[in-house]
């Protein structure tokens, strides 16, 4: 039985005047023991998955379609009572500011005490002993147990936050962003910390990140999110060495790479689309380099463009074809030029695969 089943979900925020769906039909399977990453840029709506798979979405935040599935429990529309028997014990969350996340005035070690406390009935010294040994787990001193979160470093806190993920050994952790902040070298020790723990809990590890390169390192299954949609869905190291998506194509170009000749980062043009009028067709349309008429009218489905590996874009058999033109930057600045909303849809002479090469 898979740990986790997201089916078609759809999450919608209520705004003052108007409404937008964040989440967009979004399934996946998440596995036990695996390590599964969600990416895209800001405002692709890793951060509401994630936290509509916790529910704990904002007062605003509704889920208004679909199924969230833990343990072979549909725990889509369960009360705020039934969640407090899930949260902790079966799924816990390392948020992204550890400094927020922390009590400034309560002793880290009587915040631990406390989420362990609320759901088993064991002592103070037994507590504090769990947390001594949950605090050499992710590499700090135990007699650090009585300081205040304002005498750790920015690395410690979000150490400080795994470790209290791991209070009640739950099966999934989801971790959102959880180096935000942070310098390069910390932020690599955060990450070393995360996997070690990872691999040697046998825990179902589900991170939110805007850095491609770090799911690439780390995980095992990664999605690929526009615009409150899946784009691409597959097993990390065929998603990243055979992208079918154009959008994860722009976010390879845009990360660097220590192997093979040096070249400068290529930036996808122009920015996410606003979700309160989104685009039609694909979302990703106004930005992609490959657009064509097709892609302004219709919408593309999500399909299996080999075993296991899923991409919605209306034009699979040419994904070859995009892989070697997308190293060109001057293809990416004249994407952000083009009349894509003319009659014709027609694009620039500029080398792309036109419409009518599709055949």
């Amino acid at each position: 039985m898979s740990l986790l089943i997201v089916k078609n979900l759809e999450v919608a925020y209520q705004l003052r005047k108007s409404s937008l769906k964040a989440i967009d039909d979004v399934s996946f399977t998440l596995e036990k023991g695996e390590y599964f990453g969600i990416v895209g840029e800001s405002g692709s709506g890793k951060t509401t998955l994630a936290r509509a798979i916790l529910r704990l979405l904002p007062k605003n935040g509704t889920i208004a379609n679909g199924q969230i599935i833990l343990n072979g429990r549909d725990i889509t529309h369960w009360s705020d009572k039934q969640l407090r028997d899930v949260r902790w014990q079966e799924m816990s969350f390392i948020p992204q500011s550890a400094m927020n996340a922390l009590d400034p005035v309560v002793r880290i070690g009587d915040q631990i005490l406390e989420s362990i406390q609320t759901h088993e009935s064991v002592s103070k010294d037994e507590g504090y002993r769990r947390a001594g040994e949950l605090f050499r787990l992710v590499g700090l001193d135990p007699n650090r147990l009585k300081d205040y979160p304002h005498q750790f470093s920015g690395g410690m806190r979000q150490r400080v936050l795994i470790a209290m993920s791991l209070s009640l050994n739950p099966d999934l952790i989801v971790a959102d962003e959880p180096t935000t902040a942070l310098d390069v070298i910390v932020k690599d020790q955060i990450l070393d910390n995360i996997d070690r723990i990872q691999k040697q809990l046998q825990k179902s590890l589900l991170l939110v990140t805007h850095d491609i390169s770090v799911v690439a390192e780390n995980c095992d299954k990664t999605i690929v999110m526009y615009a409150g949609k899946v784009v691409e869905y597959a097993a990390t190291e065929p998603l990243l060495q055979r992208p079918y998506h154009p959008y994860t194509l722009g976010l390879k170009n845009a990360f660097p790479r220590i192997k093979g000749p040096k070249q400068d980062l290529i930036s996808i043009p122009g920015s996410p689309p606003d979700l309160t009028n989104p685009p039609s067709g694909c979302r990703f349309h106004p930005r992609c380099p490959f657009a064509q008429q097709q892609c302004i009218e219709e919408e593309p489905a999500i399909v299996e463009v080999e075993p296991d590996h899923y991409s919605a874009c209306h034009f699979p058999e040419l994904a070859s074809v995009f892989r070697e033109q997308a190293t060109d930057r001057k293809l990416w600045a004249q994407s952000n030029t083009k009349n894509i909303g003319s009659e014709s849809g027609n694009k620039h002479d500029n080398g792309v695969v036109h419409q009518k090469d599709v055949g």
